[in-house]
This record gives structure tokens, sequence and C-alpha cells, in this order.
């Protein structure tokens, strides 16, 4: 099925340009499990000729590193701040292999949230570098490395960064799982589904990788979910087909598909799967279900997701939400079965075309929570 191109005159990202003129460039960063994806918008540049990257996330490079020194026979210190934890089985490895990986106690939360969690992976909880160790540090963003990479480009540095991440957040009472889906409970109900307010200069104490990344950053961060539900409405035909009837916006990651209700461009249901345990048969099936209101929470939970929930009452006027439009390196689990987002062309980018545009609706008037 054909992508739908972004180019109309009336794109709500027409907005931009003028915010950048103000703002000088502005960096976009959509850091998933598998890659990080960048976008340089510039001043004075048509969207199409923005520079633009699609590389290994930080938490692969981390393993990457971690696995280098295992295979050299040397324990590895992390340290630095909190971040996606997807190099862990690199740290088990190390373990198993006779090493003594040890960690900082706020690195150590890129892990877990429960430090005995940590120990039990066999992480010796340290503030200091042990003898013989090899310091690697962690951070989603580095300054430091954009810049190199950047300059290597002939390209300025950002004005301003703005950076997407998943977080499960962190939660005493319940485990991850169910936790991450409270947070977007709360959400959901607090801006009343507009997804304009997900984007955040103080993120929510529970959000520590965002709180984490806002310090490192500067800037507004969200989560990827909702910078995907973004990018999908800064296209102009998603805008206005959810002004005539609700539509479904997935967003299929290497790690997680999230799906939204959506009509008039608020968001009246999220559901949140893994997506190594779903195929195009599950995933249509509960698709099925969610448009109508019908899927259960439990039903998620039980499978071993995340959740779903909705805003009530759902509108008659949705007619059911049945526009489905998908986009994420995933996509392909709805092939034949809904449409392809790809702002400007470029499906990789879509998260950072939806920070972008999150930024032009705050400030038109919708603050930053």
């Amino acid at each position: 099925m054909p992508c739908m191109d972004f180019a109309e005159k009336d794109a709500p990202l027409r907005l931009i340009p003028d915010i950048l003129k103000k703002t000088g460039p502005v960096l976009a960063l959509d850091i998933g499990s598998g890659t990080v994806d960048a976008l340089l918008a510039l001043p004075d540049q048509r969207p199409e000729n923005w520079p633009k990257f699609v590389l290994p996330s930080p938490a692969r490079r981390i393993g990457a590193l971690i696995r280098e020194q295992t295979q050299a026979s040397r324990s590895v210190w992390l340290y630095g701040t909190t971040m996606g934890g997807g190099f862990a089985e690199a740290v088990r490895e190390q373990h198993a292999a006779g090493l003594t990986p040890a960690a900082s106690p706020t690195a150590a939360a890129s892990l877990h949230d429960d430090p005995a969690q940590v120990t039990d992976m066999g992480v010796c909880l340290t503030e200091q570098c042990p003898p013989g160790h090899v310091p690697v540090c962690l951070a989603d963003y580095e300054s430091g490395f954009w810049k190199a990479l950047l300059s290597a480009c002939g390209l300025p540095m950002p004005a301003l960064v703005l950076a997407a991440a998943q977080d499960h957040g962190r939660h005493a009472d319940i485990g991850n799982r169910e936790g991450r889906f409270r947070l977007w409970r709360e959400m959901l109900t607090a801006s009343r589904g507009d997804p304009a307010r997900w984007l955040f200069n103080d993120p929510p104490q529970a959000c520590t990788r965002l709180r984490a990344l806002h310090d490192c950053t500067g800037g507004p961060v969200a989560d990827t979910a909702a910078a995907a539900v973004l990018g999908a409405l800064a296209v102009p035909e998603i805008a206005r087909r959810s002004q005539r009837q609700g539509v479904t916006v997935v967003n299929a990651g290497n790690s997680h598909t999230v799906a939204f209700l959506v009509y008039r461009e608020q968001v009246f249901g999220v559901y949140e799967q893994h997506t190594g345990l779903l195929n195009a048969e599950s995933l249509l099936a509960d698709l099925k279900d969610f448009r109508l209101g019908w899927l259960p929470d439990e039903a998620v939970r039980q499978r071993g997701g995340h959740g779903c929930m909705f805003l009530p009452p759902l509108p008659p006027e949705a007619e059911g939400f049945m526009p489905t439009f998908v986009l994420g390196p995933q996509r392909n689990i709805l092939q034949g079965h809904a449409q392809f987002v790809a702002p400007y062309g470029d499906m990789m980018v879509a998260g950072c075309h939806g920070l972008l545009f999150g930024l032009s609706l705050a400030l038109q008037g919708k603050r930053l929570a």
C-alpha cells in the first residue's frame, strides 16, 4: 500500500519555519530500542532537505561496548545517567563469562529500578570505579556525540533539542508493566486526550528516564508513542480525516506496539502490547475489539501486554475508528490492512516530525506540561 506523502500547503507544520527563524536549528530525536532517529530542522530550508540520521540506538551502542570488553576479559563499571536498558543481556553475558560488572546506583537504574534485581544479575553497586574495571558512560543523549557527528557533516549545532524515549517509569507499589499503563491513564485523563500536552518540560516524577533525558538535553521530552501519534496527526490528510470520523493510529515499534483511537485530533483510547507477542492475526483481533471499546484491559495484561483503556464515552460520530494508519519499523505487520504513514516521504523520522508538531502546538498556546 503506498505511503502518504506530507507535502500539502495547509500542513500543521507550516508554522515550523517561523519557529525556526526565532529559535535557530532544532534537533529532534526519537530514541527507540533499535535505532535513534534524528532530524535537524534548519531555518530557510524545506523539510525535505533537512538532514536526518537513522543510527543504532544508544542502548545498542552500549551493549556493543560491553561485549567488546567481555571479549577482552575486562569487567565494566557503568556510570552516568538513567537510560534505556536494552544492553542488559550484554551485562548478563559479562557475568556469565566470570567477570564482575559494576555500576553506580544511578546507572544501575537503567537495568532495573529495584537494586536487588540488579545485584541478582551479578552487578556490584558502587559509586566509584573498581580497580581494573573499564568505565562506560550511560546516557540516552550525549552532547559530545552529536557535536562531533554534526561537525563532521558540516552542520550547525542545534539551538534546541527535542527528544522522545519510552519510559516505563518507576513504581514502588506495582510492577513496571502495569505502572507504565498507569502513566498512560494519568496522561490521558489529565490532558483530556490532547496529545500536544504529552510533551513535557517537567516530566512526571515517575518517569525517571525522561527526567534524565530532559536533564541532558535541556529541552522538551516525550514518550516515543506520544511522538508517533503526533507525527501521524501532523499529516494533513489524517488530521482532516479525524475531524470527519474517528481513526486508529498504530505505532508498531521494535519492542512495543501502541494504538490510539483518535477523533477530532483527540485521543479516546490507548492500547499497548509487546511487538514480539503479536502477529497480524492477533493484532487485528485486538484492534477490532479496541475500536468498539470491547477490549478488556485485563485481557491485554494477561497476554503479556501493558493494557488498554478508554476515555469514555466513545463518540458515536467516530463511526468505529475504522480508517487505520500505521507507522513504526515493524509496520509491515499490518501490510494490506492499514495505510502507511510517512511524513515528507520518510516513516523513520515520523516521531521527529511529531515532536516538532507538538512544539508548534505548544507555541500556539497549548502549554507544555
